[in-house]
This record gives C-alpha cells, structure tokens and sequence, in this order.
C-alpha cells in the first residue's frame, strides 16, 4: 500500500514518477556539461579552482541537505510536540548505531571516484565520458559476482559484453577539436600577430600577464606550468585511465556498501535505518578523506599560496551543486520510480550531452561514436530488464480431478470398490472396460 501510494504520488499536479525521471535527465546532462566547462573555462583572477575543494564541499553539502530530508522523515515518526533535543538525539543514535563505522570504507572509494571524475572531464569530452563511464555496470555484475556470489542470466553477460564493445568503439580515434580551450571574449583570432592598440590595452595585457605569472622568478621558472594553466589540452590516454578507475572504483564501492548492509545487525529495538540515514552516515564519513586527502594532503601547499576559494566563480558553484544535488535526485528517482526508468533517464541524458558537446564545445559526431554509443544504450537497456522467465513444464495431473460431484473421498481406497466403481461409472464419461463390468457381474 504504502509502496503503491509513493508510485501514485504528485506534486503541483505533476506525477513525481515523471518529474523525478526529468530531473535526473536534466542532472546528469547538465552535470557533465558544467563540469567539463569549468575545467577548460578562462582563468578566474589568473587561477583555477582546486579540485579537491570542490569534492570537499560537495560532501558537505550533500551532509546538509541529507541531514535535513532525515530530521524530517524522523519527525514524522514522532509526536508532534517532539522538542528539538530528542529529535536530534534520535537522529545521531540512527546515524551512529549499526556500526555506522564500516561505512568508512565505501566513503573513501566514493571520494576517490569523485576526483578522478574531474580528472577524467578535464580530459575527455562530456559525451565520450558519459558514455565510458557506463562501465560501471560491469564493474558492479563483476564485484557483485565475486563478493556477493550472485549468479547472472546469459542475457545479463551478454549485454556486459555489448557495453564493452560499445565502449571500445566509442574511444576509436576520431577527428574532433585538438584544444579544449574555451576562447576568452577578449581574445583576438583575425591574426597570429596583434598588438596593443591604446594605453589602456597595453595595461590590461600587463595585469593579466602579472596575474598569470604570479610569483614567477625573473628565470621564468614554472613558465610551462603556467601556460598550461592558460591553455589546458586534453589528454585521451589520462582521462580514460581515469574513467576505467573511477567506474572499478564505483562498483566495489557499491557492492561494499550493499555488503556491508546485509552483514549490519538490526533488531525491533534498533531497526535498520532508512535511506536518508544513510545518506548522512556516507556524507558523514566522506567529510574526512575528502578534507585530510584531498586539501591538506594533495593541495595543501598550492591552496596555502593561493586560497580555498582561488578559481571560484558561478559556473564552478554550480558544478558542485548539481553534483551534491544528484544523490537527492536518484532517492527521488528510488523512491518514486523504478530501474528501468532510471536507466531511460541516463540514456537520454548521454543523448543530449552530446547534442550539447557539438554545440557548445565543437565536438564532431563520427560514425564510430555514434555506432558505439548506440550499442552501449542497447546494452544498457538490456541489462536492466527482466530476465526472461520460462515457463514451468505442462504437468496433466495437475488439471485432473480430485473430487467428482463434490465428494471429497471419491478417490479413497478405504471406500468398498463397489461404491468406488458405481460412482466411476455413473458419474465418468469415460466407457467401462470389460474387467469392470465383469467385476460388476460376479458381485451380482
């Protein structure tokens, strides 16, 4: 009931399977898209953003707003004159019960897959990743095989053998743009030469030149690093290297996840907690590999020259919000619609991403891509619908009768045989035999 009214349910009107089902097409192709922007866009005050600060406060967003669908699915449990300080003890016991503490281990692969996305953007097209990163589908059947023992369909290994073609054929080289730089509305094009035509644009050229430089020596020393920095080129072999950790990284985090959940004790007094709990205990855990990794160890010397917050603009806010906003459009998508419709949603999210890709970051569309990506939208609607069930073998002596003119102990053999033959005759369409009426006789 409580499954069919969730199914039923509507906001504004609109039925939250549908409105569910757009969201995440519009998430995940305007997710990809911003990403892969904001790795490649002009410098913001002669920086870019650090990925890793990036990571860290998408956890801790996704934390906030996790906290907040909690307290509020815990506040509907609970009287209506519940005060603040039970309602938030009830949540830090949901949240820190059932040995919460094993969650660390999913939180850290999911961490380090977060990282590695953005490496994998800042080398990769949007479309070209979104469609590798399918992947993790086979990923998951492997892990899922190996650590939880299941069994697949051959249906299901053939369609795994379906995305890895598709995928193959996705990468086949093929001409697109070399630069993935995003020309910056002040840059001149008509020639290779150009020169200062004013006092106000030879000091503008002056204080971006100081700003990219930085603390640069009169030696030049970090020149290479700082024009790449100007110019970012995208690297196929880095960005696919990334993508293939990142989708092995996603499958064993998951199989992780969904292990460690079936090993948690739960009991009446301590049920199992419920998704958006788990929600936090994931964010809660994420926090710390995130923060200790990420910004002290790996950035930590670079942000302590420049600052948290160096590279920040609109376009990398956004990022980071459609990101933290994913996990709380795919419990939607969970709660009010199903696999196969979330599978739909993915797919025409890699459609428009591509669409999006030759518009707005001159991507070429080749054959190979398109055959490829065509392949890895059929494999992945073949994995995610139902096996085919055969139906169990025609039995005949299921559909004979077991009672004749309502009486239960016609087949009894503790009845004489006469009453039994007299009823099998009268009531039978089936003719005597020579044995019965002879039998019939001799009783005479």
């Amino acid at each position: 009931m409580g499954i069919d009214s969730r199914k039923g349910a509507t906001f504004a009107g609109v039925p939250m399977k549908h409105l569910s089902l757009v969201t995440l097409t519009f998430q995940n192709s305007a997710l990809i898209l911003v990403m892969h922007y904001s790795r490649v866009m002009p410098l913001v005050g002669g920086q870019r953003y650090h990925t890793s600060t990036s990571v860290f406060l998408n956890e801790v967003i996704k934390l906030a707003i996790s906290l907040t669908m909690a307290l509020y699915d815990l506040s509907l449990n609970l009287p209506a004159n519940t005060p603040a300080t039970t309602l938030f003890g009830t949540l830090i016991t949901a949240v820190f019960t059932n040995e919460s503490w094993k969650l660390a281990i999913p939180a850290v692969l999911y961490t380090i897959q977060n990282t590695l996305q953005y490496v994998a953007v800042s080398n990769l097209d949007a479309a070209t990743f979104q469609v590798t990163y399918q992947l993790k589908i086979l990923t998951t059947a492997i892990f899922s095989v190996l650590m939880l023992g299941r069994q697949l369909s051959t249906k299901r290994w053939l369609s795994l053998v379906l995305l890895v073609i598709g995928v193959s054929i996705v990468q086949f080289p093929h001409t697109s743009s070399e630069s993935a730089t995003v020309k910056a509305p002040t840059q001149r094009s008509e020639s290779k030469l150009w020169y200062s035509r004013s006092i106000e644009e030879l000091a503008e050229v002056g204080s971006r030149a100081v700003k990219a430089l930085g603390r640069r020596s009169a030696t030049y020393e970090g020149i290479d690093e700082d024009v790449l920095l100007q110019n970012p080129q995208m690297n196929s072999r880095i960005g696919l290297t990334a993508v293939l950790v990142a989708c092995a990284l996603s499958g064993l985090a998951g199989v992780t996840f969904e292990m460690i959940l079936k090993k948690s004790p739960s009991s009446p007094s301590s049920p199992a907690p419920g998704l958006w709990i788990r929600n936090v205990q994931l964010s809660f855990w994420s926090i710390f590999p995130a923060l200790f990794l990420g910004v002290v160890w790996k950035d930590g010397e670079a942000i302590a020259k420049t600052s948290f917050f160096a590279g920040y603009n609109a376009v990398v806010w956004c990022a980071i919000l459609l990101q933290a906003f994913g996990g709380v459009v795919v419990a939607l998508v969970i709660a009010y619609a199903d696999n196969i419709a979330k599978n739909f949603a993915t797919s025409l999210s890699i459609i428009i991403s591509a669409l999006a890709s030759v518009f707005f970051f001159d991507f070429n569309l080749s054959f190979s891509f398109l055959v490829g990506t065509s392949i890895v939208l059929y494999a992945t609607y073949l994995y995610s619908t139902a096996d085919f069930q055969r139906p169990a073998p025609l039995r005949i002596a299921d559909f004979e009768k077991t009672t004749i003119d309502g009486n239960p102990n016609f087949f009894d053999k503790s009845r004489s045989p006469t009453v039994g033959n007299e009823a099998r005759t009268s009531s039978s369409s089936r003719p005597g035999t020579p044995t019965t009426e002879r039998n019939q006789k001799r009783n005479a």
